[in-house]
Formats: structure tokens, sequence, C-alpha cells
């Protein structure tokens, strides 16, 4: 079973490359007000029910991606005419100035049997002019990878960096009757299990180039690490010490793995080589440290410790020198994440009862909560730094939500049964 795709994306006119280059639009509307996208529901060149519905489906999943970015505000729209396909088509620019909107994105696709094909363009109304447009090719299946495909390519053209939409969330699921580590699409379709071992699986992280995850597993009776890649399904132990083997993460460059380790009594934390060898103690404390996370340049790593007394987030050097305490309001935090840019570290704090989800900077200042809603935990954020994962627990079983860095558009998005804990997301 493949989980990754290999998609043909073509750029359709040269024109589009052109505007790539010219730079990214400025993200601002007339009047200090925020820009307004029409997603058009692209034409089909075989008017089936099955070609109909795939064409409503992608349209509705980039609304989605784009709403979910914060930095548009997006409605669908029905076809308009278009004469002669997007390639000789006319647009007119003025209704939809009119109607208020700054872009819109015009799409065309085609079902022959199963082989699906997709055509999207992106308009800049108020300068009339295309700034992008990319064909794809596949299966019927892959309408939500080319969907969510181009609402990168969006957030390319208007901010510089293209989107996580294409990405995918590991985490605990379940639903599969024990806890399992399961992957789904970053919106939560296309759900797959990854281990069936009939155990207790826990912490699963992706390596840096998103072919494999680690995580810690009892099938054996011991908290044991193991890694496998998402190709395939061989379970590879990685550190098998006696007692906890916990919380792993690789570090950025994927060559090394930070976890919590008691072979020596308390819980400390190490870092062992990609292959499981070479362990390296990186604490010295009987107090007990777990969850072990890399800053994005590998020069430092964040920890819970709970060496004053209560669990706090701690940092230091990646060798192990120079520890500083990075909370210091709250008396329980757990659970830390370091952003992609560095510059933040979300965590999760105990307060009434339950726990809610924060971010703090990475020298101690700004510490801000996002999340008043049920007891949330685990955050994890896109790779881009746009979006934080997190599992939430709000009047039923755990579930895997997604909101905004800034904690705005907490959205459910893990489907089916049972808890969903633990999230993970993969790099682009």
């Amino acid at each position: 079973m493949k989980l990754f795709l290999t998609l043909m994306l073509i750029v359709v006119l040269p024109t589009a490359a052109l505007c790539a280059q010219s730079g990214y639009i400025e993200v601002t509307a007339p009047g200090n007000r925020q820009l307004k996208l029409a997603v058009e529901i692209p034409h089909t060149q075989n008017d089936t029910a099955a070609a109909t519905a795939a064409a409503k489906e992608m349209a509705d999943v980039i609304a989605f991606d784009m709403n979910m970015s914060g930095i548009v505000n997006t409605d669908i729209k029905e076809p308009g005419p278009l004469a002669g396909g997007l390639m000789f088509g006319a647009t007119d620019f003025a209704q939809w100035r009119a109607a208020g909107y700054d872009l819109l994105v015009r799409g065309e696709c085609s079902l022959a049997g199963d082989n699906l094909t997709v055509e999207f363009r992106l308009y800049d109304i108020l300068n009339n002019k295309m700034m992008t447009a990319k064909r794809y090719l596949g299966k019927n299946k892959d309408l939500r990878r080319f969907a969510h495909s181009f609402g990168d390519e969006i957030l390319l053209q208007m901010t510089g960096e293209r989107g996580p939409f294409t990405t995918h969330i590991a985490f605990i699921s379940t639903q599969y009757g024990n806890k399992e580590v399961a992957i789904m699409d970053w919106d939560g379709h296309n759900l797959l299990p990854l281990t069936r071992n009939g155990s207790i699986n826990l912490n699963p992280d992706f390596s840096p180039d998103g072919r494999e995850i680690i995580f810690t597993s009892y099938k054996r009776g011991n908290p044991d690490l193991y890694k496998r890649a998402l190709s395939n399904t061989i379970e590879i132990p990685l550190s098998r010490h006696r007692g906890l083997n916990i919380t792993g993460t690789w570090s950025p460059d994927g060559t090394k793995i930070a976890l919590s380790l008691s072979k020596d009594g308390n819980a400390e934390i190490y870092t062992i080589s990609k292959d499981g060898s070479n362990p390296q103690r990186l604490t010295v404390s009987p107090s007990i440290e777990v969850s072990p996370v890399w800053s994005p340049d590998g020069s430092h790593i964040a920890f819970v410790s709970d060496r004053l007394g209560k669990p706090q987030i701690f940092v230091m050097d990646a060798k192990g020198g120079n520890v500083r305490r990075l909370t210091t309001t709250g008396a329980y935090n757990v659970n830390p994440r370091w952003s992609p840019k560095g510059d933040k570290i979300a965590y999760a704090r105990m307060q009434g009862g339950g726990f809610q989800i924060y971010v703090i900077n990475a020298d101690g200042s700004g510490d801000t909560q996002l999340t008043t809603a049920g007891s949330n935990e685990n955050p994890a954020w896109s790779p881009d730094g746009r979006f934080i994962a997190f599992s939430s627990k709000r009047g039923g079983p755990n579930m895997i939500y997604v909101m905004r860095a800034d904690g705005g558009s907490q959205v459910r998005v893990s489907q089916g049964k049972g808890n969903a804990t633990q999230p993970a997301w993969s790099s682009r």
C-alpha cells in the first residue's frame, strides 16, 4: 500500500511562471479588510454524476484549506460560462470585482473511467491577471490530493511560502481495538492504520523526510522504541533497554533520536543514532526527565522535568549543557513542541481539572493560552508553522483538532470511533 503518490504537476502557461517570479501579492485588501477568494466549482468535460461529484469535492477541499489559513475569506461558487475551455475562455473580472472578490480560482476536470485530469488557475481579480496555473493527472482517488496541492500553490503565491495541505498527521487511535498508530491527511480524510500489533503503541514521530516513523510499543511486554517505514509494515526495534524507552523524537538532520530511558534508574534524556546504537546520556538528575524535542536547527533540546517538584519545561544545549527553565507559570507543564521557525514552543498546562495548549517564546517570554474548551494536550506544529494539531476531549472521546497558530479556527479533523490522541505532523 503506497501512501505517498507521485503526482505530475505541470505549469500550463508560461505566464504562470512569470507571475510566480514577480513575487507574491500583499495579503491585504482595500480598506484594510480581509481578502475574499471565490472558488468556482470546476467545469466538467464529461457531464456525469461521478465527474460532478469530483468537481464539487475538490472545490470543498480548496475552500476548507483556504478558510483555515486565516488569510482569506473563501466562498464556493457555481461554475460560470466557459467558452472553449480554460485555455481559451475569457474571464469577466468585472463581475467578480462587483461582487467584492479579490481572488478567483477556476478549474476544469475530466473523468474518463477512473482517470482524472484537473486544471486549476488562480486569478488576481484586482489586477486582471492570472497568478498561477497547474494541471494534475492521476486517478479519481487522487482528487483530494490534487485540490490540497493547489491550496499549497495558492498560499505560495499569496505569502511566498507553500502551504502544508498535502501533509499528514500520525496519531494514536483506539478505533482498531487497541492503541494503534494511524495516519490521516491533515484534514482527517484517508485514514489508515499503520500498526496492527494488538498492543499499546504511543508517541509517534515522523522522520524529517516523512518516510519513517518511530513510536513506543508494549508488544513484547516492555515499552520499547520501534521504527518503521510508511512504505512497508516491518517494525524494527531501535531501543529495547530494560525499563522505559519512550517519547522519542528525530533530530532535524535525521541522524539521531532523543528519547527518555530508565535503564540506569530514573528516566533521563538520551540520544541514540538513527539505527539505535551509541546511546549518549544528556541529563543527570534524580528527577524524571521525559519528552525531549529538538529545536529546528538541532542546537537545543526542550524537555520535561520534575526536578523542581512539579513537571516544567526546560531547555538545554543539544549535548546536555546549559540547562535553563523555560516555563515559570503553572504548576504542571508538559508536551513541549518546538515551532518550525524556532521562535516558539507549544506545550500543555494543567489547569481547572484538565489541560490547555499554550505557546511561549523560546526565550521564555510571551506565554500565551490558545485553548479554553475541554481538555487539550500534545500540540504538534504543521511544517510551515501556520497550524497546530492537538488532541482534545470536548464532551466525548478524545479527538484530533487543528487550529491556527494564534488559536483561531479550532476544528475537529479526526473521524471514526474511539479515542484519537498524540498527533505528530509530517514534513512536506
